[in-house]
């Protein structure tokens, strides 16, 4: 009986010194776990999510069409209500997938905007946008510089007064396209593809945009020469309060690019534009 007994103690104590032995390793080891797994959540929480362009957002190539977004796709404007300028505020209009930035520089009255966005076109805009709330008639025009000069040739430079911050506002605008091309265009109604109105000239300096009622006309400088109108008016009514201010579209969904208006204007009457 003792000796069975004693193999009992030592078998007991064995067992004991073998669950020692794992507390102990697991004590060593906690530290190190918890470290990892803080690690792994922290990084599923920053770590960016992966840009998703649709098909329809793509640039028009030698490959591909772009094509009008569906008519039931909208994103949110991301809107920062701090002054900028003579602006009250700035947005990222149909909250391009890439987020973008603005700066202005008061002695050289220069604002540079930075801006992805698949276009400024069809049922809905994406593009960076500098804006002022304001009620009547309307004068805006800016010089227009593009530092890149190997971007998209229809990434748009904008003079625009629109209804509202949704993508699908009524608006319209003065475009300034990279490769040149210029023209006033207007969207009629809420999610309805826009209208446009193109000029023969090409590459101005200078863009405006003049609201007096509902009558919109282009206003362009050339080459530094006094704005004069181009085309028609075209009628559009717009309530009060509206948005009115500058804009620029990458016409890449994400991919950013910068324009730099310059010199701006922007007169609570009609018939100020210069």
């Amino acid at each position: 009986m003792k000796i069975l007994s004693r193999r009992i103690n030592e078998k007991n104590n064995n067992f004991y010194r073998y669950i020692r032995c794992i507390n102990n390793v697991f004590i060593l080891f906690l530290p190190a776990l918890l470290f990892c797994m803080a690690s792994n959540q922290t990084f599923a929480q920053t770590a960016p999510a992966k840009v998703v362009v649709p098909d329809w957002a793509l640039p028009g190539s030698a490959t591909h069409k772009q094509v009008p977004p569906p008519l039931d796709f909208h994103r949110f404007a991301r809107t920062d209500n701090t002054p900028i300028g003579i602006f009250n505020g700035q947005s990222d209009v149909g909250g391009a997938l890439v987020q973008g930035s603005s700066s202005y520089n008061p002695s050289a009255k220069q604002y540079t905007i930075t801006s992805a966005g698949y276009n400024i076109w069809y049922t809905r805009d994406e593009f960076r946008y500098l804006w002022k709330k304001m009620s009547g008639n309307v004068s805006l025009a800016t010089d227009v510089n593009f530092p890149d000069t190997t971007g998209y040739a229809d990434r748009k430079a904008v003079v625009i007064i629109r209804q509202s911050l949704d993508d699908d506002s009524k608006e319209a605008m003065v475009a300034l396209h990279g490769a040149g091309l210029m023209h006033l265009a207007w969207r009629p109604e809420k999610n309805q593809s826009l209208k446009e109105m193109r000029v023969d000239e090409k590459g101005a300096r200078r863009i405006g945009i003049e609201k007096r009622g509902d009558a919109f006309t282009i206003f362009v400088s050339m080459n530094g020469e006094p704005m004069h109108q181009l085309g028609n008016t075209v009628q559009l009514h717009i309530d009060s309060p509206f948005y009115v201010g500058i804009g620029f579209c990458s016409h890449s969904p994400d991919k950013v690019n910068t324009s730099i208006l310059s010199n701006v204007v922007l007169e609570n009457a009609a018939g100020k534009v210069r």
